[in-house]
């Protein structure tokens, strides 16, 4: 498992660099490309699966506690800890497309 996290965060970090890397002062850019509105549209396509990743989540808490009554505590940590990183996904969509308007 450890070997396929790390294989994946390299992957990561060697596709990020030509990604990231800019083109030469007065070269030209490639084009007219409508970048707010690929930005908005990741933004409603990041926002409609956050809304139903946090709703099945919050229906198998729901579940678990009506299950298993002593464990609510442990499942609602699990709960909020798991929305966090769920909403986090449209925050930093959020932030992507402020960045290009």
């Amino acid at each position: 498992m450890k070997t396929k996290l790390l294989l994946l965060a390299v992957t990561f970090l060697a596709l990020a660099s030509p990604i990231l890397a800019q083109t030469p002062a007065g070269a030209p850019t490639g084009g007219n490309i409508n970048w707010v509105a690929i930005a908005a549209f990741a933004m409603a396509i990041a926002s409609g699966l956050c809304g139903l990743a946090q709703s099945k989540a919050a229906a198998a808490a729901c579940e678990g506690m009506g299950r298993n009554p002593g464990a609510a505590a442990s499942i609602r940590f699990a709960l909020i800890l798991s929305l966090v990183l769920i909403e986090s996904l449209a925050l930093y969509t959020l932030i992507i497309v402020f960045r290009v308007s």
